[in-house]
């Protein structure tokens, strides 16, 4: 029922039935003179891994949507310029459309037909990634009228089209993330524009590394911002790309900006809760072996100073400052402590990461949102998922979306609060907010299992 549908994904599929074909025209003869010719033009862009979002719901859904990405139906690889046209269009026709520039068609699709009321269907194709899909959805649907040149006659006619007079909303992105989709498997790289690029701004900002202003485009400021991350922390990690590990250091980082306090300055007059603090610290580091006695005793002392030694701040007993704490000994154990801490939760992310990774290498999460009708794999998953949370009864387990699994959907959505009665949009749909619901569930508690009993248990 298309009322169950959420509305973003509702506008998808009426503009699908929009630019189905009525009839073709291929077996006209094609004009060997320009011509003028009404269009009815949509985009298209190349999917990648490790998008945040995907508009059906993952990356080979997409890709089947989108087609592959890589090379047109005449083998060119695909570029700015190029369009899908109708069969009766050779490759290499030019068509030339008022404030978007010069095409040239290398490739079909299923639904490039000519329209019942004389017009043609247009697809072109506007970036790969993020940002490509994010300009397609701002391209909508338009009707125009062209200039059609066959390609006997306009040879001398180069591809012409700049992509960035196209806008681009990025935020609208947003709608379409699931849960397994966190910083650390984000992708983001130098030169690129999208969701993930602002997300790894956001985390930069927040730790506290903000030299590029959240702009969505990975530029040399951006690449600064990284490297001073990555330096203070001493990371050995690309400056121009994100990593799995530089992203959960960053998720880490930001939250520790929240977290730590302040070093106190200790010498044999500090109060006692300054110094329990310290002997803490010290011992979470490895210097400290006694009591958490808040005396200023020679073990305090001694664990101070090794840490001094260490650290170059101190030569030995007699040097200044040595067995005290004060600016520059507080501000050096606040970093080395920063440190420590983001690579202890760093690495509890990347466990849960490192879950959601081998669900995904044994096909485990489910890629396409769903609803009544779709049949597969990717339902099957949805009913048992549904089953181990008590909505769906295992002997009913077939592939098949229909009325039982969009009642259980329905019932999961309520308990978790994904809708809030049973005429909501994406109600009984397994659209974004459900499948975050239900991925997140499922990686918590394997994680969980994972901490509790080893990797084993997987």
């Amino acid at each position: 029922m298309l009322k169950r549908i959420p509305i973003h994904l509702v506008v998808i599929l009426v503009f699908l039935v929009a630019v189905t074909p009525m009839h073709t025209m291929s077996n006209e003869p094609f004009p060997g003179e320009k011509f003028e010719q009404e269009f009815l033009i949509t985009a298209y862009y190349s999917p990648k891994p490790d998008q945040c979002c995907y508009v059906l719901g993952g990356l080979e859904a997409d890709r089947v949507y989108n087609g592959q990405g890589m090379r047109s139906a005449d083998g060119t690889e695909v570029y700015a310029g190029m369009i899908a046209a109708p069969p009766r269009y050779p490759f290499g026709t030019r068509i030339i459309l008022p404030g978007l520039g010069t095409f040239i068609v290398h490739d079909r699709g299923g639904a490039i037909r000519g329209m019942e009321d004389g017009s043609d269907r247009l697809d072109i194709w506007v970036g790969e990634g993020e940002e490509g899909l994010a300009r397609a959805f701002m391209f909508g649907l338009q009707k125009m009228r062209g200039t059609v040149y066959p390609s006997a006659t306009a040879s001398q006619l180069k591809a012409s089209v700049d992509l960035q007079r196209i806008p681009l909303d990025l935020d609208r992105l947003n709608q379409y993330r699931t849960a397994q989709i966190g910083l650390p498997a984000l992708r983001p790289k130098y030169g690129q524009r999208g969701i993930s690029v602002v997300e790894l701004q956001r985390a930069l900002k927040e730790a506290g590394y903000d030299r590029a202003g959240v702009t969505g485009v990975f530029d040399d400021l951006t690449r600064e911002s990284l490297r001073a991350f990555l330096t203070d922390f001493h990371l050995d990690e690309p400056d121009d790309a994100l990593t799995e590990r530089t992203g959960a250091a960053l998720v880490a980082a930001r939250l520790w900006k929240e977290k730590r306090q302040d070093i106190p300055y200790i010498s044999s007059d500090a109060n006692e809760d300054s110094i329990r603090f310290i002997q803490r610290t010290l011992r979470r580091l490895g210097y400290y072996h006694g009591r958490t006695n808040g005396l200023y005793d020679d073990l305090t002392f001694q664990a101070i100073l090794s840490f001094q030694k260490d650290y170059g701040l101190a030569s030995d007993e007699t040097s200044s400052g040595a067995g005290h704490i004060g600016p520059i000994t507080s501000r050096i154990l606040q970093a080395v402590l920063g440190r420590v801490w983001v690579e202890w939760y760093a690495g509890k992310l990347l466990d849960r990461q490192n879950v959601v990774n081998i669900l995904a290498k044994r096909g485990e999460l489910i890629e396409k949102f769903l609803g009544r009708g779709e049949q597969g794999n990717d339902v099957r998953l949805l009913q048992s998922l549904l089953v181990e949370h008590g909505f769906f009864p295992e002997k009913e387990i077939n592939g098949v979306f229909g009325a039982l699994t969009a009642r259980a959907v329905g019932q999961y959505q309520l308990e978790r609060g994904v809708i809030t009665g049973s005429n909501d949009d994406g109600a009984e749909f397994a659209g974004p907010a459900t499948l975050r619901a239900l991925h997140r569930d499922r990686i918590m508690n394997l994680y969980n299992a994972v901490r509790a009993e080893g990797w084993g248990v997987l």
